[in-house]
């Protein structure tokens, strides 16, 4: 259960990137997927092509019909996120794609400096959980089907997400 007087830092609250930037990128992800690990450089790219115009918000949209890890990864992101390790739990679990259990995700939490003693057993238990089927039926509810998918200021960028199309598309939100 969670704890009450410790409110959890849910996915939603996340952005990386500077907080003020007029363009918010929100991207549903599935730390299985080999299409959002690609897309993930591409996001690191636009990081720094668009340095302090936009930020990004990573939502969860785990496929567990095809990627039985991508939901407990996910929940590794969210836990990571109550230390302010969300972004080096997240490159992680994309460096590592093939080797996503338990095991693997309380090790890499050790690696990036997570100290929560009860990681483990959180995971296990499925403490974030909740939050990541949040990040999911807000998916569904914009109409997400796969990942990645990518909405700039709201708008559902459509067509094969290419580096091109997403710098097509942050250039026009920034004349709008």
């Amino acid at each position: 259960m969670v704890n009450k007087n410790e409110p959890v830092i849910q996915t939603k609250e996340i952005f990386i990137g500077n907080p003020a930037a007029p363009v918010t990128i929100m991207e549903f992800i599935d730390y299985e997927s080999r299409k959002c690990a690609e897309a993930n450089e591409t996001v690191k790219k636009i990081m720094t092509d668009f340095d302090g115009k936009v930020k990004f918000n990573f939502r969860h949209f785990p496929l567990m019909g095809i990627h039985q890890k991508a939901l407990k990864a996910a929940e590794a992101a969210v836990a990571a996120a109550q230390e302010g390790k969300f972004l080096e739990m997240h490159e992680m679990l994309f460096a590592n794609q093939k080797h996503l259990g338990i095991i693997s995700l309380k090790s890499y939490a050790k690696e990036i400096g997570i100290t929560n003693k009860s990681f483990l057993n959180n995971l296990v238990n499925g403490k974030y959980g909740l939050y990541v089927q949040d990040d999911l039926k807000y998916g569904i509810r914009l109409g997400v089907k796969d990942v990645p998918a990518f909405f700039i200021n709201g708008k559902k960028s459509e067509g094969e997400i290419t580096g091109k199309s997403l710098t097509e598309s942050i250039n026009s939100a920034l004349m709008q």
